[in-house]
């Protein structure tokens, strides 16, 4: 109970001597208070744990712990900032009016509090939203890689299609023209087979037609010859550049996992929470933890005043009093007519009015010695005026 005393920001002191009733209240304000820290560290190691985890595929469910006990770390961090703030803003919230109505006045004194309670909500409720779905917020995930994979598949494909077009249009010329010398040749062995077998008329062996027909032959296995030595090392170069363009083609292929996997972070999972949960669940979740965090803030506007808050004034009066402090409250109005308190500082006015009394006899001590040290030197000039006259020679 002491602990969660500690954690309310209230005094144990005053409270052990207290009844019952005030340990409970503030016993159950710091159990919300370790509560909000607990769960704070949560969302924070879940929020931590989901940033760094390595990409893959949202369906693998092996945890990686050397991310995971990062996580873990930063979680405690988090979780101890959160408790130090919440336990800061439920120390600096006063009783307000003592009763268990929340004026207008105590709710804008408390404006900023609250705005800080809400921000502190927020970052708590997304973690433990995205992981609450964590089922359904998987499912769609995978969806979206398997698209990006395909559409990246797709423009990937694309981007190379017109350099291998390229490429193509280049060795499909220079094929064109072999093939046309190709087909000659062809048809010029053909018309000298025909010939030399006698499926002509001039009949079999080769007679002159034969070998008139050999020249024709000879004539164009040379220009083959003379055309693949003349763009054999063009047409290794092409093809090699197209081996090359294909196998990149290849390699950007296989980052088709790689680039999907990168779709899985906390963003897009708190963009699909969204999206999956419907804005009404989403905001219930996040009025939820807002409930549980602006609980405190509200629970002290609404204490009424008891033998701990009387206490607690009597020991504060104590120790001004020991100190030499005596507060005027409600002295003077300010110039927008606000009311004013006038702090009195008792020792530390004793203090500067005895060094003042002190500094004053000082300063006559100093002009009556310096009363007396002019007299005796006019007693000196007195008895002895030649020591004080000085004559030039010449």
């Amino acid at each position: 109970m002491k602990l969660l005393w500690k954690a309310a920001g209230s005094d144990s002191y005053i409270l052990q001597r207290s009844t019952y009733s005030d340990q409970v209240k503030y016993a159950c304000l710091g159990g919300v208070v370790v509560a909000t820290g607990f769960m704070a560290a949560l969302a924070g190691g879940y929020a931590m744990y989901t940033i760094f985890e390595p990409n893959g595929s949202v369906l693998e469910t092996e945890t990686h712990w050397p991310t995971a006990i990062k996580a873990i770390i930063f979680g405690i961090i988090w979780g101890l900032i959160i408790f130090n703030i919440d336990r800061f803003i439920v120390a600096a919230s006063g009783v307000g009016d003592g009763t268990e109505k929340i004026t207008w006045g105590e709710l804008g004194g408390a404006i900023p509090r609250l705005c800080m309670g809400i921000i502190i909500a927020i970052t708590i409720s997304k973690p433990v939203e995205i992981r609450m779905f964590k089922s359904e917020i998987d499912a769609a995930l995978y969806e979206e890689q398997q698209k990006l994979q395909k559409d990246y598949e797709i423009n990937t494909r694309a981007n190379y299609a017109e350099r291998f077009a390229a490429l193509d249009t280049q060795l499909e010329a220079i094929e064109k023209k072999r093939y046309e010398i190709l087909d000659k040749l062809t048809e010029a062995e053909t018309n000298y087979t025909n010939e030399v077998q006698g499926k002509n008329a001039a009949g079999r062996g080769e007679g002159e037609i034969a070998r008139a027909l050999k020249v024709f032959v000879i004539k164009y296995q040379n220009e083959l010859e003379q055309f693949d030595t003349k763009n054999s090392s063009e047409l290794s170069k092409f093809k090699n550049q197209r081996e090359t363009l294909a196998k990149e083609l290849d390699a950007e292929l296989k980052k088709n996992q790689t680039v999907a996997a990168g779709l899985d972070g906390l963003l897009e999972r708190i963009k699909l929470a969204h999206e999956l949960a419907g804005f009404w669940i989403s905001l219930f979740i996040t009025l939820l933890f807002m409930a549980i965090e602006l609980t405190p803030i509200f629970f002290k506007m609404m204490l009424t005043k008891g033998p701990y808050n009387y206490m607690k004034d009597n020991v504060r009066e104590l120790l001004l009093a020991e100190q030499g402090i005596e507060i005027h409250y409600d002295y003077y109005q300010d110039k927008k007519g606000q009311e004013r308190i006038k702090v009195e500082h008792h020792q530390a006015q004793k203090l500067i009015h005895e060094k003042k009394q002190l500094l004053v006899a000082q300063q006559k001590l100093n002009e009556n010695i310096i009363d007396k040290w002019v007299q005796k030197e006019i007693d000196k000039l007195d008895t002895n005026l030649e020591d004080y006259i000085t004559t030039s020679k010449s």
